[in-house]
């Protein structure tokens, strides 16, 4: 923007937070009209509000990779689309995912807004749908092409001068397993763009277009100044670090390679992603837009983890990566299942770990480990689709334990879906929700614990597990340890159960009980009776664990944190039959090491 105009710091303020509950209104539009529960509980979606320079101005999460993907996709859709081709009233789809940032299920729709005529800004609403003409029902897993993840829409024009229409929304329901559903989600995300819409209108309509604009000016270069100053206290220098996902159908000694150097110079800071596998014939190929958002997101938390976002915060960011890398994905590369970029973002943070361990903690439990369910809803008899992302434990850091049981760094307001809820759409039964005893690394400072919750099927019922951080641990710091792996473990006593379920990452190496089918990835259909244990990771230690307050320890036994014999192998701490610290015993380990 090229306006200029002297404006006091109190409608600067006033200005910014309308911006800003602008966005949180139009996140409660979309979670109150929404159709499924992975928008209106989970709140799997991403809304932003961008000036017409396509400058972030304000966001609401949701997810926080969408709203870097939004960043990127509203660019190449305007770039595509042209301004000169948008008219009021007209709002656009796109889930193209070299364009979008995300897969082809995470659908971006965006409003041009026009005050007076004038283009003034864009809205946009980022949510994921159930189903869009997929080769396969809820998620896809082993995809080898773009065109086997469902239809494809580069910027289309789903609304025109105000009204929707009606061969474009044919082409969507007439290409979903769930057409009611995916339209009543497009129908809330046109709703969540069109109060966008109006909220900025009434803005330039009361302060008139010079002053808002000279606002949002100043909120920029505000967002810049600091966060270049945070960046400038920050050390110099470069630190790499590597970690693997576990791909489709891999050998231990073949899993994708994802390596990240983080570079700080002055007010500048910089992720290369050079070193990574190259594009992969599995769906874990990660689109540009989502690469980018990797480094925001790690970005912002060191620099300005506590303002509202705005597109001036991210210039000091740079990002490198090589054509051909697999976080640069390009036609026809697949990228269904992007949890590859999940798994990235501890490997950014080990990075920037190696230059400052007093500033970032040790390792989450690295991944979402997502249950999927869908079928036939057994009672009415239509297709349903209902997942649900699994809490993980958080890195210890320099002066305090990891958190128990948190949504990955990458889910920002995630949550998980009721118990209840869970159980009245889906034929299955939790037959336990609890801490996953001895998850969290030992450490000085313990990383958090990951959860244990078992899936007991009451009916036919098709299943599939989206995670790809288990065949290797994450990591501790300043010898802390590494917390426990994530699994899902299939226990089933059918005959025909591998006729049935395909393991696409295969665990039992890696455990002893042969009782149960230890498992990544896997999809399959499942039968009355049998039980999915979702287990997920801890994070990782801080320090030496013969170094943790034996007090501390006893604590940990108590509550069901840490087991008896955990206590005396990882910490060198003896606890009594009756809950108490042998102190004789205790003192005399902790000496020979």
């Amino acid at each position: 923007m090229s306006t200029q105009q002297d404006i006091d710091p109190a409608t600067v303020e006033v200005i910014r937070n309308y911006l800003t509950s602008a966005a949180t209104e139009m996140q409660r539009t979309l979670i109150r009209t929404a159709y499924n529960t992975i928008i209106y509980e989970i709140l799997d979606f991403g809304i932003s509000i961008f000036d017409r320079d396509l400058n972030l101005i304000a966001d609401s999460p949701g997810l926080a990779l969408f709203l870097g993907a939004n960043d990127y996709g509203i660019k190449k859709a305007v770039d595509h689309v042209g301004e000169e081709n948008m008219n009021p009233g007209d709002v656009f789809i796109m889930n193209y995912p070299y364009w979008s940032g995300t897969h082809t299920l995470d659908v971006l729709l965006f409003a041009p807004v026009f005050h007076d005529e004038d283009l003034i800004g864009y809205t946009t609403c980022r949510a994921h749908w159930l189903d869009l003409g997929a080769k396969d029902s809820g998620y896809v897993l082993d995809s080898t092409d773009v065109h086997q993840e469902g239809v494809l829409f580069p910027g289309t024009k789903v609304y025109k001068d105000g009204e929707p229409d009606p061969e474009i929304m044919d082409i969507i329901r007439f290409n979903s397993r769930m057409p009611e559903k995916v339209v009543g989600d497009l129908n809330a995300q046109v709703a969540a763009v069109r109060t966008g819409e109006e909220r900025l209108q009434e803005l330039y309509e009361k302060y008139g277009g010079e002053t808002v604009e000279s606002a949002v000016n100043k909120v920029l270069n505000h967002g810049e100044e600091t966060a270049r100053k945070a960046v400038e206290e920050l050390p110099d220098g470069s630190w790499s670090a590597t970690g693997y996902a576990d791909g489709v159908n891999r050998d231990s000694d073949d899993l994708i390679k994802l390596k990240a150097t983080v570079t700080i110079d002055g007010d500048e800071f910089e992720v290369d992603f050079s070193g990574s596998s190259d594009e992969v014939d599995e769906p874990l190929n990660i689109p540009p837009g989502m690469s980018e958002t990797i480094c925001k997101l790690c970005f912002k938390t060191i620099t300005t983890p506590e303002e509202d976002s705005n597109g001036g915060q991210y210039a000091p960011l740079s990002m490198t990566v090589p054509k051909g890398n697999i976080f640069n994905a390009s036609y026809p590369a697949p990228t269904f299942t992007v949890w590859t970029g999940i798994v990235a973002i501890d490997v950014v943070y080990q990075a920037l770990a190696k230059g400052m361990p007093d500033r970032v903690p040790a390792s989450t439990g690295g991944d979402l480990a997502d249950i999927m369910l869908y079928g036939e809803n057994p009672e009415t008899g239509r297709p349903f689709v209902e997942a649900n992302n699994e809490a993980v434990g958080w890195g210890a850091g320099i002066n305090h334990d990891g958190e128990n049981a948190l949504m990955h760094i990458s889910e920002t307001m995630v949550r998980n879906i009721p118990i209840e809820v869970f159980e009245n759409k889906a034929p299955i039964r939790f037959d336990q929700l609890s801490l996953r005893e001895d998850s969290g690394g030992p450490g000085k400072h313990r990383g958090g614990l990951g959860i244990c919750r078992d899936f007991r099927v009451l009916e036919p019922v098709g299943a599939l597990s989206i995670i790809q951080k288990t065949r290797t641990e994450n990591w501790g710091l300043d010898g802390g340890e590494p917390g426990m792996k994530n699994v899902v473990a299939l226990d089933s006593e059918e005959d025909d159960f591998d006729e049935r379920v395909q393991i696409l990452v295969d665990n039992d190496d890696l455990y002893d009980d042969e009782d149960v089918t230890y498992a990544g990835m896997f999809r399959g259909n499942f039968v009355p009776g049998e039980v999915i244990s979702n287990r997920t990771a801890g994070g990782g230690g801080y320090g030496d664990p013969y170094e943790r307050d034996p007090d501390a320890v006893r604590e940990d036994f108590r509550d069901g944190y840490v087991s008896r014999e955990a206590a005396r192998e990882q910490y060198g701490v003896v606890v009594t039959e009756d809950g108490e610290i042998d102190q004789e015993t205790t003192e005399e380990l902790r000496s020979t090491r």
